[in-house]
Order: structure tokens, then sequence, then C-alpha cells
């Protein structure tokens, strides 16, 4: 294409049949169409839409186009804080769905906070403090309606874990405070700029699968490290993999388990499963395991204090802070040598909240048909945990077992998030006391009932039945986390995740094509048996991008099928491939390397007698064929718009027999 002197778009067209239109029509014969030259791209221009596609694909600007300024100052303080936007419509109705929401959701949060905090090392009040102030920041800035923020089981072994490696918890409590705070600051540091900087994409290179796996044996690690509360054991082992812990259990059972701790703790636990149960079976009956935790509390706290079980050797809560959040921002270190250690663990553990939270919100958008703005959720969290780590707070994120409950309470905004925080704070300022006697028991059954459901069975054998790898890099992240740690479990997860990116770009697959009967329609002779092939000609299909990484691999595989079908052919008698037509519509894009392999393919078949044809370049790659002259070397005359029109131009009589 170019442009004529009056700036109209003129198309320059390339000759790609020897035998004229008039004569096929003639003949009766099928039209070959021509493939049109694209225009010389603007570099400028095309490098600045490959940005916006990059990292502004959903045009986040569009709203404010043709505004006045009053009115864009009004709609960019909206797209800060949504709760802006849908609060002007906000009424009586929503409140009271969203009233239930958040009074059924506190009452599960509760007991798992202060359970949750245990796992991560933390005093009860600290995971309380993180149900408070950053469901607030959330409510005011996220996207999501659905999402119950608070502290999560698998982010809270992860700080735990990693936090540990490097201060004891038990001997320097308050630097390992300190360096929690820390790592929650830079976990919301890492958040935000991944929201502000448009790099939520990045999250996705995370499989879903391997998530399944990570998530998976994170619960089972989790509930394997619960056994301590359950049967009563005061001296537990600080690693988490299995083997270490099944070592501690067997070690202490003649000396370590106290009957009474495991009497309430197995009640328990059965009455919590039996509540669970109860709510799937019956979505009537939702509010039952939403509340189960929180009368199991209650229950066996008042069962303590009468019988004063402590005594016997039942652990308790003991003491919990009461009030409101204290500053914590002078704790935080900004420097001296747990500064990068804080940076590390918070980089980690901000990652896998934010895929945790990102999943959440966008299974429950799509069960409520709205959309949910990646970019602007990983901005509302990041600063929901800078805030939270200033105010005592440890990493938060969205909880899917109370997103659950919220759901199916019937929340209508995130106004439920707010409505929980502000039970928190009652029960920091008032209830906090009654904790005092809540045995560790019940704490462990409370967290061993909630992370079942991240056992995800049907998920593990859907992913074995579509696809093979994805199953190893689910079964790698789960035995990764199970008999290593938390950390080596995700490094595996992310680890295969990348393999099966490389492997699918440096091996990507090909195919022979063959024609259906009584069409014009080429496909895989593999998948329909009933494709027959064009003598003489051999048709290949390749299914990806032609790249530096795997040019080489392409032109070898190519020349790969033109030698098994000729050593075919020779051994059936048939005539020799004269003919071969590279299928490149799935190819989206081509780069030098990519053209080198096609130059060197051209070489090779020339050594053989056999000629290159092209069908149905793309815009991209035609563009790129040209300005390297590839398509002047090959000729034009090769360069076709189907794969028909290649096989007409090449076997016009026996194509129409096939």
């Amino acid at each position: 294409m170019g442009r004529s002197n009056d700036g109209e778009l003129e198309t320059k067209e390339v000759d790609i049949a020897s035998v004229s239109s008039s004569r096929r029509h003639a003949a009766n014969e099928p039209c070959v169409h021509k493939v049109g030259v694209p225009p010389k791209p603007n570099l400028l221009k095309e490098f600045t839409a490959t940005v916006k596609e990059t990292f502004f694909s959903d045009d986040p600007l569009r709203p404010f186009k043709d505004q006045p300024r009053s009115r864009k100052f009004i709609l960019g303080i909206q797209a800060i804080f949504p709760i802006l936007d849908w609060g002007r419509d906000y009424n009586l109705s929503k409140f009271k769905g969203d009233l239930i929401a958040g009074l059924t959701i506190a009452s599960l949060c509760i007991p798992q906070d202060i359970g949750y905090a245990k796992l991560a090392n933390l005093d009860p009040q600290y995971g309380l403090y993180s149900s408070f102030v950053p469901p607030l920041i959330y409510a005011f800035m996220g996207s999501s309606r659905d999402i119950a923020i608070g502290p999560v089981a698998v982010v809270s072994l992860l700080l735990g874990t990693l936090l540990q490696n490097e201060i004891d918890p038990v001997k320097n409590k308050f630097e390992y405070r300190r360096l929690a705070f820390t790592a929650t600051f830079f976990a919301g540091v890492t958040q935000f700029a991944l929201g502000f900087l448009r790099l939520g994409f990045l999250v996705d290179f995370l499989s879903h699968a391997a998530i399944v796996g990570f998530m998976g044996g994170a619960a089972v690690t989790i509930a394997l490290q619960q056994l301590k509360g359950l049967l009563g054991i005061r001296n537990f082992t600080k690693k988490t993999d299995i083997v270490s812990v099944m070592r501690s259990v067997f070690g202490s059972v003649h000396h370590g388990w106290n009957w009474q701790t495991i009497l309430i703790g197995v009640v328990f636990l059965a009455f919590l499963i039996f509540a669970k149960y109860l709510g799937k079976r019956n979505k009537k009956f939702f509010w039952v395991p939403a509340i189960g935790p929180l009368i199991s509390v209650i229950l066996s706290t008042f069962f303590v204090y009468i019988t004063r079980a402590d005594k016997d050797g039942v652990q308790i809560v003991k003491h919990i802070d009461k009030g409101i959040n204290p500053s914590s921002v002078q704790q935080i270190y900004f420097s001296g040598e747990y500064l990068t250690t804080g940076i590390r663990i918070g980089a980690v553990a901000g990652m896998v909240a934010l895929t945790e939270a990102i999943a959440i919100g966008r299974t429950f958008a799509a069960m409520k048909d709205y959309q949910l703005d990646g970019n602007k959720e990983m901005v509302a969290l990041g600063t929901m945990n800078i805030v939270g780590s200033m105010t005592s707070c440890y990493v938060a994120t969205g909880s899917f077992s109370r997103s659950a409950v919220n759901y199916m309470a019937g929340c209508k905004t995130a106004v439920s998030n707010i409505v929980m925080s502000g039970v928190v704070c009652l029960t920091l300022f008032l209830i906090t006391p009654l904790f005092k006697y809540t045995p560790n028991a019940i704490l462990a059954s409370i967290i061993i009932s909630a992370v079942l459901g991240l056992i995800d069975y049907e998920a593990v054998v859907l992913i074995w039945k579509i696809d093979k790898f994805d199953f190893v890099a689910c079964m790698g992240a789960f035995f990764g986390v199970v008999f290593a740690s938390v950390e080596m479990g995700l490094l595996i997860a992310i680890s295969i995740s990348f393999a099966k990116i490389l492997l699918q770009v440096t091996r990507p697959r090909t195919a022979v094509l063959g024609k259906l009967p009584r069409t014009r329609v080429y496909r895989n002779i593999e998948q329909y048996p009933d494709a027959t092939k064009v003598p003489g000609v051999l048709i290949v299909r390749v299914d990806s991008a032609i790249y530096f990484s795997n040019s080489n691999y392409v032109k070898d595989r190519i020349l790969r099928w033109l030698t098994d079908e000729e050593e075919q052919l020779k051994a059936n008698g048939l005539p020799e491939i004269q003919f071969l037509i590279v299928e490149m519509s799935p190819v989206i894009d081509i780069d030098t390397s990519g053209i080198h392999a096609l130059e060197d393919l051209y070489k090779s078949l020339q050594k053989r007698d056999v000629h290159l044809v092209l069908a149905n370049p793309g815009q991209a790659v035609m563009d790129k064929l040209h300005a390297s002259k590839f398509a002047d070397h090959i000729g034009h005359d090769k360069i076709f718009l189907t794969v028909a029109d290649a096989v007409l131009s090449c076997s016009p009589k026996t194509v129409d027999e096939v």
C-alpha cells in the first residue's frame, strides 16, 4: 500500500497467479485472490500502539475524553475512590443486604483472625487489627463488590515461615514484629506499583494449575501445623515440611499430648465440618458454617472457664490487648540490616496475596456479571497494606471463605467490609478480655476446617484430563510445599509455569494439512482422517509466531516433515514432492531470525528441487517479508491468500480430482 498525492490510501497488489482471471471464470474454476501488500508502517505509531495495547488495553482515559476540566477532576477522584461513583445510587435496600452480610462475615472473621495471627507468629490482636483498618481502606478504593478483606491462612503461613527464618519470634518478639510490619509495607508497595504502572499482567504468569497445587499444598501444611494446638503439644518443630511435622507429632505422643485438649479440638472440628456440609447441602443454611466458628469459640471458652481446664494442661489464648490499632510507623525498618530482608519477604507475600485477591475478585465479578478493574484492585490492595503496616496490621488480602459467605449473605457493595470492620472495632474495644480462656485447640479446629476448602479435588481431576503438563505443574507445586517449604513450593510453581511458557514458545506445534472431500478447506490430517493429501504437494501449518527462540526448530521441523513424506512416497512408488506450502495464518508475527530461517528453508528446498509457497501471511508478517526483500526473493507469485489458491496454482489439474 502507498498514499496518492491527494492523501487517499492506495492498494498495491501482487500478481500471484499465472492463469488469468478470465480464463478461470471461463473454465468455471475458483477465483484466485491476490494478497495485498501492507502500507509501510510508521515506527512511532506502531510503537505507541503496542505500548497502548500492552499497558492500556482497557483505555482508562476514555471517560475523560471531550469532558470539561471540572468534570475530569470529578471523574479522576471517582477513579481513585469508586465509592464516590456507586455511592450516589446507594439506598436503604442495599444497606440491609450489606448489613446482614457484614455481620455474618464478622462472626466468621473474628475467630479466624486470632488463629491466623498465630500462623504468622504474632499476638492474636494483630489478626483483629488487620481486619479493622485494611477493609475500611479497601471499601473506599476497591472495585469488587464481594471481596471480604482480612488476613488469610496461606499468606499468614508464608509470612510466618519467611520471617522466622530471619528472626526468632519468641526470643526477639519486638524485632520480629518490626520485620512483619516492614514486610507488610513493602508488600503494599509492590502491589501498588504493579497497579500504578499497569503491570497487572505479570500476575497471570502464575498458571491456574500452579495456583491450585500451591493452595492445596499450603492447606495440607497449615492443617499439619495445627496439630500442635489440636493435640496440646508444647514443643513443636518450626519446620513446615510433612516429615518434620510428623516426626514432631509422634515423637511427643507419650509425654506431649493432652487428652482434654484433643477432646475439645476433635469435638468442635467435627461440629465445624458438619456445619460446612450442611451449608453446602442446603444454600438456605449458608449462615450455619459462617457463625459456626464464633459459636465454637463461645462454647469452648465457657467450658474451659467453668471447668478451669487450663490448669489441667489445656493451652489457652490468655491476654489479648484491648483497644484499636496503635501506630507502628516508627517500627518499620527503612534502613539497616533488615531492610533488604523486609523488601524480599514483602514482595513475595504481596504477590501471593495479590494473586489470591485478583482470582477471588474475578470469580465473583463473573458470577454477578460486572467488570473488575485489575489495576485499580492492585492499587487499592497496595494502599490498604501500606496504611495497614503503619497501623499495626500485617498483610491482608481477599479471603475466599469470607468472600463466599459475603456473597451468599447477599452483599450488595463494599459497605459489607465497613460493617465487618465496625464489628471488629467494637470487639477490640469491648470483647477481647472475654477471649482469655479460649483454648488454642478451638482455633486449630477453626483453621483446619477453613483450609480444607483450599484443596480443590475437582480442579485437579479436570487439570489431569485437559493438560498433563499443567498437572505436572500442579503436583510440583503441591509436593514442593508439602515436602519442602512454602517458599520452595511457590518457587517450583513459578518455575514450572515459566517452563511451560518457554516450551510452548520454543517448540510450537506444526501440522500437515489435507483437503476435506468436496470442499476447498484444508485441515490437520491427524484431526480429520478424511482429509487427503494432494499429490506432489506437502502442506505444513505453523501454529505460532516465528521468533529467534523457535525459528531454527520451525525450519528443522518443516524439513523433517518433508523428509518423512518423501521417504514414504518413495517406498510406495508415488510421485515426489514438488511444492511445499507453508500455511501462515496462525503466524501472527515474525522477526529477523524468523526471516533468516525462511531463507535457509528456501535454500534447502532449492537443493531438493522443491518450490516454496506461502499461504495467508498476516499483515505484520507480510510487511516484514517485503521489508526484508524475501517476498521478492521467492517471487510474488508464490504468496497466496488461501491454501486452496496455493494448491490450485501448484497443481490445477490434480486438485480437482482429490
